[in-house]
Order: structure tokens, then C-alpha cells, then sequence
């Protein structure tokens, strides 16, 4: 298996650049870089069929990933999560196709295991020295692990009020931990500072080009899950938006490879009541989305005051025809207690907006009953305890 990676595209200037040295974002414009494929030789070379009997990680679709030494393709076993029928809970919400992928059954308990192995690959194959990263928790704890497997050493920035369980785990993978008052974006101008002195390179959302080609993978899991269909809708928790940016560019791939069709699923962004930039700029019909103040959510991955790739976000959800809703922290927390008891998933608070969101889709109609819906599940709720309110615990 080789990588197709022909160079970088800029997602705002559309400049190009060369894929092999590290960047973080357009010299020209500051905006994020994508990386693109050389799609005629791909589209001859790269066929569904080849992707029998490999693992079940997202390096089965290796010729659409960035890393072209394979030795540098490390893994702990991420991607190809379990795509669910999530009959019971369909059915009290009239909804007879209703999915769920469950991401946190990757390493760490999250779907940010996906970007952050790519990211970690590709900076040390171009021979990134130490890694630095703003985090509400589980990217932090993503970044740890993927930079201790290839041998980096790790800094991480989150908010002081960070639960502690990211803390230690952070620590306990290697990363030297600073707690820091304020938001991620706080975080992130004490990444850029390490940057600046020259420490570390940055693997901030977006401002590399390789953290969206792991999330990327969902996309095709979920199409190679359907037999090389999509489903009608995906929805999907809202934060930095890496997840909906890199479903779309795989989707847009995937139609090149002539692997599916021109059909894409409506992409919804799901948000917090308490953070909603993405929301509030696509209710106003803004191609950007301004910074949120007082930022505040106990769904810590979704407090993202600001957004570097909000313009591919908003893109996405308006070609697909999707749309963009904040759910409250009182929802969340019910959905988190339903989607375990109903289908015995312990999702993370994040994971859980998405059922919150399809409560709201179902009765406005923007859902049909017959169509095919996943929600996606992108953590374990077992780092999120604090916020279960256990009934009172019978004594044997």
C-alpha cells in the first residue's frame, strides 16, 4: 500500500504547496490546508475490492492517506468503529433507520484518535521533534498516546477546569501538562508561543493539513459499512468541526473514485446552547462565524468559542442541504441517561447532543421516518462521571 498524496491545497486561497514539509497553515492567507491526491492514478489504481482482508483500522485506506513511509503508519488499533442499529431508541422516535458509530471505542475512548494518529504520523515522518497541542481533553489524551507510540515527546495546554481524569491520563501517556485559565482558545495562544521559541510543532485543529484526513476515514467506514451507499442524514457534535469537514472531503473522493454517487447525506452540526458560533453564523446566513463570548457548556469539546475551519463547516452543512442547532446542557444530560439504558452505549456528553438534536429534527420534520439517520457517537461517557446523577445505590 502507497499514498496518492500529490500536494497541499489552501480551503480559502486555493494556493498550492508542496507536500513534503511540514506546514500548519497557508503562508499566504493563514486559512487551513488540505491535503489533495493525484485522483486520475488513484481512481486506476485504488479499488474497493482491495480492501478485503486488511486490519481494521483506518490504514486500510492507506492510498488515500497522507503517509507514504510505511513505517511511520503507527496504530493503536483506531477506526473501523461498529456501525449500530439503534432499533429501540428508533422506534420510541418513529425512526426506522436510525444508526449510530460508535467512536468511542477507539483508542482513549474518542473519535479524536482518528486525527491525531494521522497527525502525529505525518509530522514525525517529515521529522516533527516534539509535538504541542490545545486541548479540552481528548485530543490532549489522543495526542499523548499517538506521540508516545512514535517516540515524541508531548505538550499539552487545557483549561484548568479540564475533568482530572484527562489530567491523568495525559500524564500517565507521557505529555507534560500545563493547566491554563480560560477557554481552548486560551490554550491554543500558549501553543503558539511554544511555536514561536521554537519547541514544538503545533497540531491545533485545522492549522496542520493531516489532522481532517484521519477523521476523513469515518466517511469511508460508513460507506464501505452501507455496501458503498450513504445514509440520507448525519449528525454530528460541533466543536472545531474537523469531523464534518473531513466526512465531506472523503465523500467528494469517494464520488472521484467512482466508488459511489453524486448523493451526499445532509450534514447537521450539532452545538451547545452555551457555545453555538456555527449555528448562530448559519441562522444568520454568515459565510464566517465570529467568536462566541462567555463560552460555557458541560459538554467541554463543543465549548469552541471559535472555529479556524468555520467557513468548511458552513460549507458543508448549505451544499448538503443540512442544517445547524444548538441543543442545552438540561438535554444533553437527559440523552446521555437514554442512550444507555435504551441501547446500553455510555456516550460522552458531546455524543449525546446528537440524540438531543434528533429529538428536535423528528418533530420539526426536517427527518422523514423512513430515512436512514446516524448519529454520531464520538466518545465514552466513562471520562465524564462528574455529570451522571447515579439514583440512590442499594446495599447488598
Amino acid at each position: 500500500m502507497f499514498s496518492y498524496l500529490s500536494h497541499l491545497e489552501c480551503s480559502w486561497c486555493h494556493a498550492h504547496y508542496p507536500a513534503d514539509r511540514l506546514y500548519n497553515v497557508c503562508p499566504a492567507c493563514g486559512r487551513p490546508l488540505l491535503a489533495r491526491y493525484d485522483m486520475e492514478a488513484a481512481k486506476a489504481g485504488f479499488r474497493p475490492e482491495m480492501l478485503a482482508g486488511r486490519p481494521a483500522t483506518l490504514w486500510r485506506y492507506a492510498e488515500m492517506l497522507p503517509v507514504k513511509d510505511p513505517a511511520y503508519r503507527i496504530t493503536l488499533g483506531e477506526g473501523f468503529t461498529p456501525l449500530l442499529r439503534l432499533e429501540r431508541l428508533g422506534a420510541a422516535l418513529g425512526q426506522s433507520q436510525l444508526y449510530a458509530k460508535d467512536e468511542g471505542l477507539n483508542p482513549t475512548a474518542s473519535f479524536k484518535a482518528r486525527g491525531l494518529c494521522l497527525a502525529v504520523a505525518r509530522a514525525a515522518e517529515l521529522g516533527a521533534r516534539a509535538l504541542g497541542i490545545p486541548t479540552a481533553g481528548n485530543a490532549g489524551s489522543a495526542m499523548a498516546a499517538y506521540a508516545a507510540r512514535a517516540g515524541l515527546p508531548a505538550t499539552v495546554y487545557a483549561p484548568r477546569d479540564v475533568p482530572p481524569v484527562f489530567v491523568a491520563e495525559m500524564s500517565a501517556l507521557g505529555a507534560e501538562v500545563f493547566l491554563v485559565d480560560g477557554l481552548i482558545t486560551d490554550c491554543a495562544r500558549c501553543v503558539q508561543e511554544g511555536v514561536a521559541a521554537g519547541r514544538w510543532f503545533d497540531l491545533s485543529t485545522l492549522k496542520e493539513p493531516y489532522r481532517v484526513e484521519g477523521k476523513k476515514t469515518m466517511g469511508y467506514e460508513l460507506a464501505e459499512q452501507f455496501a458503498w451507499t450513504l445514509p440520507d442524514v448525519i449528525i454530528y457534535p460541533t466543536g472545531g468541526g474537523t469531523g464534518i469537514v473531513g466526512m465531506w472531503k472523503a465523500f467528494a473522493e469517494m464520488e472521484q473514485l467512482h466508488w459511489t454517487g453524486s448523493a451526499r447525506p445532509r450534514m447537521v452540526s450539532v452545538q451547545a446552547a452555551g457555545c453555538a458560533p456555527i449555528v448562530r453564523a448559519f441562522e444568520r446566513g454568515d459565510e464566517v462565524a465570529g467568536t462566541w463570548e462567555n463560552a460555557a457548556t458541560i459538554a467541554d469539546g463543543l465549548r469552541v468559542p471559535r472555529a479556524i475551519g468555520d467557513f468548511l463547516i458552513l460549507q458543508a452543512i448549505r451544499q448538503s442541504g443540512g442544517t445547524a442547532l444548538a441543543v442545552t446542557d438540561e438535554e444533553i444530560r437527559a440523552a446521555m441517561s437514554e442512550i444507555g439504558r435504551t441501547e446500553g452505549i455510555f456516550v460522552a456528553p458531546e455524543a449525546a447532543a446528537t440524540l438531543a438534536a434528533l429529538r428536535h429534527l423528528c418533530q420539526s420534520g426536517f427527518i422523514r421516518p423512513d430515512e436512514r439517520v446516524v448519529l454520531f457517537l464520538t466518545g465514552s461517557g466513562l471520562k465524564y462521571t462528574h455529570l451522571v446523577r447515579a439514583p440512590m445505590v442499594n446495599e447488598a
